[in-house]
């Protein structure tokens, strides 16, 4: 496309210097994309890349509920899921999901919660539970989603059975780790002589009836559609869990934030659109400048689960090397995204930021104001925040590192200059949320995942399909089926690899 090419000749003559604040305000998030390179001949060029990938018509659909995931023939309807009025039977779900919430607490039913899902249907639970349950409230939960037996083991460890609520949830109530673990929590019900074990499970899925034949009643029973993709179903009955331990309030917050969001994305002009503007400077990190990798920088140890949820919706989404028509792309796409909280993050590869050869942009994530009783604690995590900000920024030329580096042999001197160099020019984001709320929660996760639908658009992807993932189920059943077979003639299948047959051969006779 030549409106491709216009863009990258501006990404690559674009000013890197930060000279000029760039401030957006979005839901009453703030994002300073100033690290980033800008000119306006850049701006201009990421307009008419839009407009020639159809922006408005493809944000338009993605509202409306028409088909956006083309490979599986759906809708990517998750904006619906927080809408402030939104169709009867997602309104319906909510008022049973609310209801089911207020008996439990009326009566002091189930002081423990276990959930058990894996991957969309856990990292959004324990982001939340994570971030606003620090503090207990009087239902505990654990969280079981690994097939490991270790973790259903130690999800049920000094548990009352008689007192625990199992949450499963899977969109195909077939998922083999959580049906799994599913049937083991039953059995753990019933080895403790609870007498209906099944009136303990709450299912919540795209198959009712899968979680019907397995035994839950059909009042436990919480439907969601199969235009709610794993990676974006946090917004609907999947955050029973979460109302039950840190309350439906927490939950309404985080549909409002990221609800106010979408309208921000849906009529803010492009030029002051976060997460518009936030797509185009990831696609020019990617595809024009070669970043390898995204780092999250999460400067609120309350956020910790952010990190591995933004990975799966960045990298499930865009992990993709062919285009909606099915050809190979020749840019790159869909950027390693991993990171963990500041100031931890500082002592453990952030001198891989400053000074490795090939380094990262960094997404900053800290909150304005806290909500402890420090204020000297918070006011230095800012500090450290925006230290290191500034220091990928401007970086250390040659010249300055040395004027601060003093020895008497002024070849020593010169030679240890050298090696505090900091090549800056490395871009950021910084997104500064007022406090940690449930409504600026909703709209930080809303952000990423408006910024992802933009970059699938420009990238020509599909960013709600994950065949990687589909293939390697495929093959685990069909290793697994291998194993119980009685024929052990099927262990030597010719189209395998001999490394993997050899393995299979040897955990068979285990």
């Amino acid at each position: 496309m030549p409106e491709w090419a216009a863009f990258v000749d501006a990404a690559k003559r674009a000013d890197k210097t930060a000279n000029d604040a760039r401030i957006l305000d979005a839901a009453g998030v703030k994002v300073d994309v100033s690290a980033q390179p800008f000119s306006a001949r850049l701006d201009d060029a990421g307009h008419n890349l839009l407009r020639a990938r159809d922006f408005e018509i493809a944000r338009s659909d993605l509202f409306e509920g028409r088909q956006v995931n083309a490979t599986e023939g759906r809708a990517a309807w998750h904006t619906m899921l927080r809408a402030s009025s939104p169709i009867s039977e997602v309104a319906r779900e909510r008022a049973r999901l609310l209801s089911f919430v207020q008996q439990a607490d009326t009566e002091r039913r189930w002081h423990n919660v276990l959930h058990i899902g894996i991957g969309g249907s856990d990292w959004g639970t324990r982001l939340m539970s994570a971030a606003f349950g620090y503090r207990r409230s009087w239902r505990d939960i654990r969280f079981v989603s690994n097939i490991d037996g270790h973790a259903i083991e130690s999800g049920t460890a000094g548990l009352n059975p008689h007192d625990t609520l199992v949450v499963v949830i899977s969109k195909s109530f077939s998922t083999a780790e959580t049906i799994e673990n599913a049937h083991r929590a039953v059995e753990w019900l019933k080895a403790a002589g609870v007498n209906q074990p099944y009136e303990q499970v709450v299912a919540i899925t795209c198959r009712p009836d899968a979680a019907r034949e397995f035994g839950v009643p059909e009042s436990h029973i919480f439907p969601f559609w199969e235009w709610v993709g794993g990676r974006f179903s946090l917004w609907s009955s999947v955050c029973l869990a979460t109302a039950l331990t840190v309350g439906v309030d927490v939950v309404g917050g985080m549909l409002a934030g990221a609800a106010a969001m979408d309208d921000h994305f849906l009529h803010a002009p492009i030029a002051e659109n976060a997460p518009v503007q936030m797509a185009l400077a990831g696609i020019v990190n990617r595809s024009v400048l070669n970043y390898a990798s995204l780092n999250l920088a999460v400067y609120d140890s309350r956020l910790s689960y952010l990190v591995p949820y933004l990975q799966q919706l960045e990298m499930e989404s865009l992990g993709k090397s062919v285009d909606i028509a099915g050809r190979p792309l020749d840019v790159p796409t869909g950027p390693v995204v991993w990171g963990m909280p500041g100031t931890d993050a500082q002592h453990t590869f952030f001198q891989w930021l400053h000074q490795g050869t090939e380094g990262a942009p960094v997404d900053f994530v800290v909150c304005q104001q806290a909500d402890h009783h420090w204020p000297d604690h918070h006011q230095q995590l800012l500090a450290h925040c925006l230290a290191q900000r500034e220091a990928l920024m401007k970086g250390k030329p040659y010249e300055a590192a040395l004027a601060e580096t003093h020895h008497e042999d002024e070849e020593h001197r010169n030679w240890l200059a050298r090696h505090r160099v900091h090549a800056g020019g490395r871009p950021s984001n910084l997104i500064v949320l007022p406090r940690l709320t449930p409504y600026s929660l909703g709209a930080l996760v809303a952000l990423y995942e408006h910024k992802v639908f933009v970059q699938a658009l420009v990238w020509g992807i599909n960013p709600f399909d994950q065949w990687g993932v589909e293939f390697g189920k495929a093959l685990a059943q069909r290793i697994r089926g291998e194993w119980q077979s009685e024929s052990q003639n099927s262990l030597q299948s010719a189209d395998r690899d001999p490394s993997t047959s050899y393995w299979i051969r040897q955990f068979s006779a285990t």
